[in-house]
């Protein structure tokens, strides 16, 4: 049987082995623009987990490992890959719930529960990635237990991890781009080092202490929280483990409510997670404690870091600060974006708070939600501008104390046009589908640098090249960047076309830029028209949006 302290090893152990691979998971990516690569993000969303883990006794039951773990990775998830892998473990959870230690059929009921979970998350779920992995890993252990009903736990981990290898070696048999580049499946890779590194704990050795790699990922602190006269002290955040008999949100917020303000209480199924500003962070962890045992406890001593922050400490990063919902908001906005013209270009269209992040710095769960619970509207309509961003964005849907809905937007100038079509005296429901129908009328160019070489669709890419992006897809390779604009520009423009809005990077000069838009106008129709804004977006050059 595999006890509870085993099994936060071996959960440590995968992480540790993820940050030590994860340039080299990185590197199995196709695609070969700079992105939020899976091992980066796989390797945030598990390292999310390891402070909730580390302070768990050597006699907390697996169930509650599998649980701790679970809720810390939801709040920790980044990018398509890291949301996959938190949902995985969600149903690991989900399967282990209440066991003080588990043996093999507990093993291969987590397996199962993790990859209904994942598959149930994901609304075309393909074939070669690291969803098959998971499914054909659960599948080999059922038949393993089902054929030899007394396997050890770790014999039967073995098995497990053996599949996941097979499995991954078989991707690129089920994705031709795989095939192609002579790759295996980034993210099926990713989750084979964790269940390996996992095995090798519950087999009796040492946890995975492989030398980590550089994390890129910031805490949060408290002086940002506020901006003006500091009424209560202690910024103050926890998490209750729910006692099911006896667990009361409402009641607990009713309570923070009275010694507090800035108060967040966020339900789920097995915590409460508490956010409130205090000078009795004491009495407020104490009636708590009536609801279950507290995890995750953060005080800060708001008044002595924002008299750091004014004296010029800049080491701290300011969160979001939370607002009650005003019952007179009927709608308010969350973008995620990079660079400070393209924020400003939404908080010019009405959007509330804009999320720093983007192609290659996705942004957690936890991100988006603080910056919905700054938003005081009963309706909060999320922008995520990228696609390896829409699946955390979602997660918070069911996370937030108000209604959260999350527009998918692909691209920025998808959400940029997603706000121009924006009614405010509109109900929801028209604003959704307006809000669409905006971006599917929205044409989207993108000019980068490739990120390492590959051949990818047909095109030969070597690292440091010229790539040009239509509407997600690449489109060709250019030596020089004014000449990829104009051919993008021209391929995008059609006979119904009327707008082209050119958005210039932070490598870009302003003179760089007007030659660009010279050019463009020179070779344009001209019935188009056409602005040039400076964006200041890493990664892109320039944005094109053509309607």
């Amino acid at each position: 049987m595999i006890k509870g302290n085993t099994l936060r090893d071996a959960l440590l152990s995968g992480a540790n082995i993820m940050a030590a691979h994860r340039k080299q998971i990185d590197a199995l990516n196709v695609f070969p623009v700079p992105d939020g690569d899976t091992g980066t993000n796989m390797s945030m969303t598990m390292s999310a987990a390891k402070n909730d883990l580390g302070t768990l006794e050597d006699t907390t039951g697996a169930g509650e490992v599998a649980a701790t773990a679970a809720e810390a990775l939801l709040w920790g998830a980044r990018g398509n890959s890291g949301v996959i892998l938190s949902l995985l473990f969600r149903g690991f959870a989900k399967g282990m719930a209440g066991k003080p230690e588990v043996g093999a059929k507990d093993l291969v009921a987590a397996l199962e529960a993790g990859v209904e979970a994942a598959y149930k998350a994901v609304m075309k779920p393909t074939e070669g990635t690291m969803l098959t992995v998971a499914r054909e890993s659960a599948a080999h252990a059922k038949h393993v237990c089902e054929k030899n009903p007394g396997v050890e736990p770790a014999a039967l981990w073995s098995e497990v991890v053996a599949a996941a290898e097979k499995s991954v070696e078989n991707t690129p048999e089920l994705l031709p781009v795989l095939k192609k580049a002579g790759v295996v499946d980034s993210g099926g890779k990713g989750l084979h080092l964790i269940f390996k590194a996992m095995g090798q704990v519950f087999s009796g050795g040492e946890i995975f202490s492989g030398q980590p790699q550089d994390s890129t990922e910031a805490e949060h602190s408290a002086p940002g929280e506020f901006d003006g006269e500091i009424t209560f002290t202690y910024c103050t955040e926890f998490v209750v483990i729910k006692d099911k008999a006896k667990a009361d949100a409402t009641a607990l917020r009713a309570y923070l409510e009275t010694i507090g303000d800035s108060v967040v209480t966020v339900d789920d199924a097995n915590i409460i997670k508490c956010h409130i500003h205090t000078d009795n962070p004491g009495d407020a962890m104490q009636e708590a404690l009536k609801s279950g045992q507290l995890t995750k406890i953060k005080i800060d001593n708001m008044r002595e870091q924002h008299k750091g922050a004014r004296t010029g400490n800049k080491s701290a990063e300011s969160k979001f600060p939370y607002k009650a919902v005003d019952p007179s908001c009927e709608y308010g906005f969350v973008a995620v974006a990079a660079g400070k013209g393209v924020q400003t270009l939404f908080g010019d269209l009405g959007v509330d708070n804009v999320v720093s992040g983007g192609q290659t710095m996705n942004p957690s769960t936890d991100n988006i939600l603080e910056a919905i619970h700054a938003t005081p509207a009963k309706n909060v309509i999320v922008l995520p501008n990228n696609k390896n961003i829409i699946m955390a964005a979602e997660q918070t849907v069911r996370l937030a104390d108000r209604n959260v809905y999350v527009l998918p937007t692909k691209s920025i100038p998808q959400g940029l046009s997603a706000m121009l079509s924006f009614d405010p005296g509109a109900p929801l429901s028209e604003n959704q589908l307006n809000m669409r129908k905006a971006t599917e009328r929205v044409g989207s160019g993108l000019v980068t640098f490739a990120a390492r070489d590959a051949t990818f669709e047909g095109h030969k890419v070597k690292k440091g090249g010229i790539l040009a992006l239509e509407n997600g897809k690449l489109a060709f390779t250019e030596k020089d960047v004014g000449r990829a604009v104009l051919r993008l520009a021209r391929s995008m423009v059609t006979r119904e076309s009327s707008f082209v809005t050119l958005i210039y990077g932070e490598g870009v000069s302003h003179e760089q830029a007007a030659e660009v838009e010279k050019t463009l106008r020179q070779k344009l129709p001209e019935s188009i028209e056409l602005a040039l804004l400076h964006g200041g977006q890493p990664v892109y050059y320039y944005m094109l949006s053509v309607e």
